[in-house]
């Protein structure tokens, strides 16, 4: 997993991480291999996903599962060293209350790291829909510079953002489709149909997205969102004296 990857040039060694949106539990178990003296935390709203996650927990390699909401963690403050999320802050828009959260409960100093989709995901297929008709089919991601102003307004330090993207091919549209149903996609906007999508329009949406189709197959577009924060460790408090401030060595950094 390339969010994972990243976490080789990070000096880190937590005690209690949280896989937010953890899913079935790829990335928890990844996360207690590679730290394996670490608490992991598995939380995902579906109950579903959580009892399939079951299935990764080895006996060397346990960690625990919590059915919760995103925004509003059943954790304390400043308990996690580690908050990984990975393709679940994209259906939180705006984003702000589980920011706020995952700011709450991390250590200071402690590390944010996350991915989500760009507005260019599913490009194609947006494209396509538009010429069937003009509701939004398509979820409508959050871009880039909104998730950094949204780290910096849930308090989160030295955010670091950037993009990368993927295209995966299929044989037509039907397929891709059915993949982003099985993945539980969906599209959140206020203004899409609530009834079940025709055959006429499928059609025509099939029809619409073969002007992609290159070397026999058809392209979907997904923009990734690799970002980082940190717990601040700056924080003033009132001291004894009632007037005096405590800030952390670690805050304080030499110019040069």
């Amino acid at each position: 997993m390339r969010l994972l990857d990243r976490l080789d040039f990070v000096k880190l060694e937590p005690k209690v991480i949280l896989d937010l949106g953890a899913g079935t539990g790829h990335a928890s178990r990844a996360l207690k291999e590679r730290y394996p003296r670490a608490q992991v935390v598995a939380l995902d709203l579906a109950q579903g996903m959580l009892t399939e996650a079951k299935r990764r927990i080895g006996w060397l390699r346990r960690f625990e599962r919590v059915c919760a909401d995103a925004g509003l963690l059943p954790l304390k403050d400043r308990s996690v060293d580690l908050v990984v999320s990975n393709l679940m802050l994209q259906w939180c828009d705006p984003p702000d209350t589980v920011l706020a959260e995952v700011r709450r409960i991390l250590k200071p100093g402690g590390l944010f790291t996350f991915t989500s989709l760009g507005p260019d995901t599913l490009r194609e297929l947006r494209m396509a829909w538009s010429s069937v008709d003009d509701r939004p089919h398509v979820h409508r991601f959050i871009d880039m510079h909104d998730l950094g102003d949204a780290l910096v307004r849930a308090g989160l330090a030295e955010p670091v953002l950037d993009v990368e993207n993927f295209t995966l091919t299929y044989l037509d549209a039907r397929t891709l489709m059915r993949e982003l149903k099985a993945i539980g996609a969906r599209n959140a906007a206020q203004q899409r149909s609530s009834g079940l999508t025709g055959r006429s329009a499928l059609r025509s949406l099939e029809r619409a997205y073969e002007q992609f189709r290159q070397e026999g197959v058809l392209p979907a577009t997904y923009e990734v969102v690799y970002g980082q924060a940190w717990g601040r460790v700056d924080e003033r408090r009132p001291g004894p004296g009632g007037g005096e401030i405590r800030i952390p060595v670690e805050s304080l950094r030499t110019r040069r």
